[in-house]
């Protein structure tokens, strides 16, 4: 049977990917972009586009009349415009013709679609809404047909437009870039309107506590924005029990979609088929969610849709770099390579096509997919071992050769190869602590330590050891299977006799292939990722901030800053400059700087993504964000690490902070009755009522 004859995936998963037809959606085009079903998902900013469509429908005074839909591409922004058009044609009564309008105006047959596709609600729509104007700006990056003026300049006189007017809708989707330009020019041209307007947009989508509602826009209620690149699809809203990725990774491992186990070409040795298994249990589906997540939050980026689409794409229906692969449709592609494997098996010459095929074929699986790195120069250095050692006839030692050389070129897809390396460096399992424990069954439960230990003395005692939980696949048991005889061959003595220290040294690289190979299997599989109790605790904080440990963090950072109970400014340095010698540095000394949370507007906007700290009192209050690297450095001072031994950028942020609060402080005459000079050579300066006074130290005078 031809695969996808009469089940679309994991084929049609190759869609999916961001530079594939399944990745980009158009208006009004139902071949495009939709991959996971026809009905759009239900973000936040869809259920307040249909509230507000109902609004114009039922002719809500107050409803706001400029929408700006923020954010960069694959964010869903064009999925939101159409499913608006869909709501507002029902809200209007128009009875569809509104909607064909709109799609005969994007899908000219004559000429590029404009700019700006401008409508008027006709017939057959109720005479109260007959004549109301509608304005859509798919992109507003786009300046075809503007005269050589600028996208910033055109997305001012749009706004002046829609907003004086006041009379039809506007609807725009617009990039962070195209706003900034946009402000810049309205500065540069003195219109004060429009910076006025632009700067309370700016603002309302920033990240910051004090940032005004998106919908309405503060001051502005005919106005509403939306930051579409804050939402997270990790985290389900009040109205969800899944979230939206969570919905997507069901669709895509939904078994009636997929082929029968006995109709697959490759059979139970199918990475895809596989990795489809495993990832339609509950563990697993939410481990892999958990995972997605812990990455937001560790680098402080956000998976868009088409992140996220491209991503289910590479890890169920692969990804072949190779130009004579490209073609092949996944599960043929696995039978390839199992057809391939058996040559080997069967001890053909060794060929990089059949030597390395268990080995691609277990790379193929989601977890490994997820966590692919490997030593990029072992490849080189092992093949001089192998010839020493007379294995140019071995397959699995030629197979493990040319697979890590394999790693020294692309073979990521471009979409989200650089997402996958920071995931892969930021949560790889292989460096999990060795005293994590891994519960893989209800009765078993593995020290990652012990796990290390084992294989360290062989592989054969190391899977002996795994292998009874039945939590490895079936194609990494036969790939460990084989490891372990080479393991075995390297400890006989006729082989160790010549070259003793070569035999060693690959060996060892054997055992540690095989234990990260092993430690990413069970660890992706149970959560047991690098950090991943830190990772875990700042979930908590971020998702749940009224907790106990927003104030302990609060006050961690409090610690950092301040000395004792004392804060202290330089004033012989500003910012940046290099610390003098002590004999000559001059410091006021006023009243420790106290930090408390700061909790974030909620009225009017998506949920915050990072949680504020509020650090000083009065006129010199700064907010902090606390990012998980913040977060993890108070945890390593915590453990015993010397506040000189934080990151570069930690101590950067702190030493900001202190100098952002010391200049209001020198400025502010409450905090310096309290306060002290303190000077290099011992002399302490007290602010008295007539002036200064020295209080130590020095030769008074």
């Amino acid at each position: 049977m031809t695969e996808g004859a009469q089940t679309p995936f994991p084929t049609q998963l190759l869609t999916w990917a961001g530079n594939r037809s399944g990745g980009v959606r158009r208006l009004f085009d139902e071949s495009s972009g939709r991959p996971a079903g026809q009905n759009p998902f239900r973000t936040q900013l869809l259920v307040k586009l249909q509230q507000w469509c109902d609004e114009i429908g039922a002719g809500v005074q107050t409803a706001p009349r400029v929408i700006l839909l923020v954010g960069g591409p694959g964010n869903g922004k064009t999925e939101a415009i159409e499913a608006t058009m869909g709501w507002l044609d029902d809200a209007l009564e128009c009875d569809g013709a509104l909607v064909a309008e709109l799609a005969h105006a994007f899908h000219p047959t004559v000429g590029k679609v404009a700019r700006r596709v401008s409508v008027e609600v006709s017939r057959p729509a109720p005479s109260r809404h007959q004549g109301l104007g509608l304005s859509i700006v798919q992109d507003a990056s786009v300046v075809a047909g503007s005269n050589g003026r600028s996208a910033a300049e055109l997305l001012l006189d749009e706004l002046d437009d829609a907003c004086s007017t006041g009379a039809g809708l506007y609807l725009c989707c617009v990039n962070r870039g195209v706003l900034d330009d946009a402000l810049i020019t309205a500065t540069e041209a003195g219109r004060s309107s429009s910076r006025l307007l632009l700067e309370k947009i700016t603002s309302a989508i920033s990240l910051s506590p004090n940032a005004p509602s998106c919908w309405p826009l503060g001051d502005y209620p005919e106005v509403a924005v939306w930051p579409m690149d804050m939402e997270s699809l990790l985290v389900a809203t009040a109205d969800q029990t899944v979230p939206l990725a969570g919905q997507v990774l069901r669709y895509a491992v939904d078994a009636s979609q997929w082929p029968a186990a006995d109709k697959c070409e490759a059979g139970e040795r199918c990475p895809f088929c596989t990795s489809r298994e495993q990832l339609s249990h509950p563990r697993e589906e939410q481990s892999l969610l958990s995972m997605l997540r812990w990455y937001e939050l560790g680098s402080g980026k956000r998976w868009s849709f088409r992140d996220i689409f491209s991503l289910f794409s590479y890890l169920l229906a692969g990804y072949r770099h190779e130009i004579h692969s490209t073609d092949l449709l996944p599960c043929a592609w696995a039978a390839k390579k199992v057809t391939a494997d058996a040559q080997a098996v069967a001890n053909a010459k060794p060929s990089s096509e059949t030597s390395q095929a268990i080995f691609e074929l277990v790379a193929a699986q989601y977890h490994h997919a997820l966590f692919h790195s490997w030593d990029r120069e072992a490849g080189p250095s092992l093949l001089k071992d192998i010839k020493d050692l007379g294995l140019q006839d071995n397959n699995i030692a030629m197979g493990l050769q040319w697979f890590l050389s394999s790693r020294r070129s692309t073979y990521l897809p471009a979409m989200i190869g650089g997402v996958l390396e920071s995931f892969a460096s930021l949560l790889d399992p292989a460096l999990a602590h060795p005293d994590t424990v891994v519960e893989v069954s209800k009765n078993t439960s593995y020290r990652l330590r012990d796990i290390d230990t084992r294989f360290s003395r062989s592989v054969a005692e190391g899977l002996q050891y795994v292998r009874k939980t039945r939590i490895l696949t079936k194609l990494e048991v036969e790939l460990l299977r084989r490891l372990s005889e080479l393991d075995t061959h390297l400890s006989r003595q006729d082989v160790r006799r010549k070259r003793p220290a070569t035999a060693t040294r690959m060996q060892r690289l054997v055992r540690d292939f095989s234990c990260r190979l092993v430690r990413r299997s069970i660890g992706v599989r149970t959560m047991a990722v690098l950090d991943a109790a830190l990772l875990r605790e700042f979930q908590t904080i971020v998702e749940n901030p009224d907790g106990d440990e927003m104030f302990e963090v609060a006050r961690e950072i409090e610690l950092l800053l301040n000395k004792n109970q004392e804060f202290e400014v330089s004033l012989t340095t500003t910012f940046g400059q290099p610390v003098p010698p002590s004999n000559i540095q001059a410091l006021l000394v006023v009243p420790r700087r106290h930090v408390h949370p700061a909790y974030a507007s909620v009225e009017g906007r998506p949920d915050a993504p990072l949680q504020f700290l509020e650090v000083g009192e009065g006129a010199s209050i700064q907010n902090v964000a606390l990012t998980y690297d913040l977060f993890k450095a108070l945890k390593d001072v915590k453990r015993g690490m010397s506040n000189a031994s934080l990151p570069r950028s930690i101590l950067a942020l702190l030493d900001t902070t202190s100098a952002r609060l010391a200049g209001p402080i020198v400025r502010d005459d409450v905090v310096l009755r309290r306060a002290e000079i303190r000077l290099g050579n011992g002399v302490t300066i007290e602010k008295r009522r007539s002036g200064f006074g020295v209080i130590g130290g020095g030769n008074r005078r």
